[in-house]
């Protein structure tokens, strides 16, 4: 059986390049040797596109770990079908199609959009989310909106830019509307990379110093005292969700030291909760995934507050891969594998791809009719 050749694309310009490297590594060891043949692509930190063993050197100690790739050259042909459309070139070499992508890209530069719409514009297969749920999932502002447009519960924030207010003016209004404490987060970031909890009016300008260095776009939200809770949902047309897990921080919150570095937070699967506020939160990870115009997968994060309340945080539409991550720890404890996982994220993608072929690409407008004719009196 030939084997499926799958471009795995890591790293980007995003303060998440870090958390890319070991998705990707995780899921290149995954991938059955058998069935795919992986190309590596990097994407460095100042945008240029390497593969063969310059994209292995990206990963740094990570490569160690992994199976010799062979060398593909530089250059990946885009789309699969190099006949159809004219090839993107993206270095020097022999071209290398691609019969799927596997854009394992947090944050800016990859999880929103830019790269799905360059692989709509090449016609290739991609894994996830399209271009507007990739957006809308990677702008906390829109994306809050949209829930809070869906009937979907959310916790309250605010949307500023650097420099549109005075910091006094801007602490008042945080003051009257949030609250302190309150969170201040880049608009377009994951991983919490840029957040900051501020715990009175002093600290606030500092926050959105932080954040700002990331995004001019910020999110102010309030600090709820609750409970973290995600869910991983997987489908195109008819979604399922996972079981949910919890998350204890050994933080003050759930920060990237957390998550990437002390790695101290515990995680529990499936969460102790009631099974009607678990079916709670899988109903609304599914009405999340579907607000967004979701495909692929998607990882729902939750709050349950000291009241009882279910909120939902945020929808990650490329969640983390690494061995510590939520998303396959969830579907594994669901009865699916972290390699079987990944099949079927590539049957996803295909489906997807296959169906989008359906579309018409031209309009032929049917003939004018003929004028009619006046009668005469």
């Amino acid at each position: 059986m030939e084997r499926m050749r799958v471009g795995v694309v890591y790293g980007g310009r995003s303060g998440e390049h870090e958390v890319s490297l070991r998705s990707a590594t995780s899921i290149i060891a995954a991938l059955d040797p058998a069935r795919y043949e992986v190309v590596p692509i990097a994407i460095a930190k100042d945008g240029r596109w390497l593969t063969g063993p310059d994209s292995l050197e990206v990963l740094e100690a990570a490569q160690r770990d992994l199976a010799p790739i062979p060398d593909h050259g530089s250059e990946v042909t885009l789309p699969a079908d190099p006949t159809r459309h004219a090839l993107l070139p993206l270095g020097h070499g022999r071209a290398m199609p691609l019969d799927v992508v596997f854009p394992v890209l947090h944050g800016t530069y990859g999880e929103d959009g830019t790269v799905q719409g360059l692989l709509e514009l090449a016609d290739v297969p991609y894994v996830g989310a399209g271009v507007l749920a990739s957006a809308v999932g990677m702008d906390k502002a829109v994306m809050k909106a949209v829930f809070r447009d869906a009937g979907i519960p959310v916790c309250r924030w605010l949307v500023t830019r650097i420099g549109a207010e005075e910091p006094r003016v801007l602490a008042q209004r945080v003051g009257t509307e949030l609250g302190f404490p309150c969170f201040v987060k880049p608009a377009n970031l994951g991983s919490s990379v840029g957040i900051t909890k501020v715990k009175e009016a002093a600290g606030l300008a500092a926050a959105v110093a932080e954040a700002g260095a990331y995004d001019p776009k910020l999110v102010i939200e309030e600090a709820v005292d609750a409970r973290e809770f995600e869910c991983a949902v997987l489908g195109n047309d008819a979604p399922q969700a996972s079981v949910v897990g919890e998350l204890v921080p050994s933080h003050e919150f759930y920060d990237y030291a957390d998550k990437y570095v002390d790695q101290g937070a515990e995680i529990v699967i499936p969460a102790r909760l009631p099974a009607e506020t678990a079916d709670t939160m899988r109903a609304l990870a599914l009405r999340a995934f579907r607000a967004v115009d979701c495909s692929g997968l998607a990882r729902i994060d939750f709050f349950l507050d000291r009241a009882g309340r279910v909120l939902v945080n945020e929808i990650n539409t490329m969640p983390g891969f690494t061995s510590i991550s939520m998303y396959p720890k969830l579907w594994e404890a669901s009865g699916l594998p972290y390699p079987a996982l990944l099949d079927r994220l590539i049957a996803l993608a295909l489906e997807r791809h296959a169906a989008r072929g359906t579309r018409r690409l031209s309009f032929n407008p049917p003939a004018a009719a003929a004028p009619l004719r006046r009668a005469r009196r």
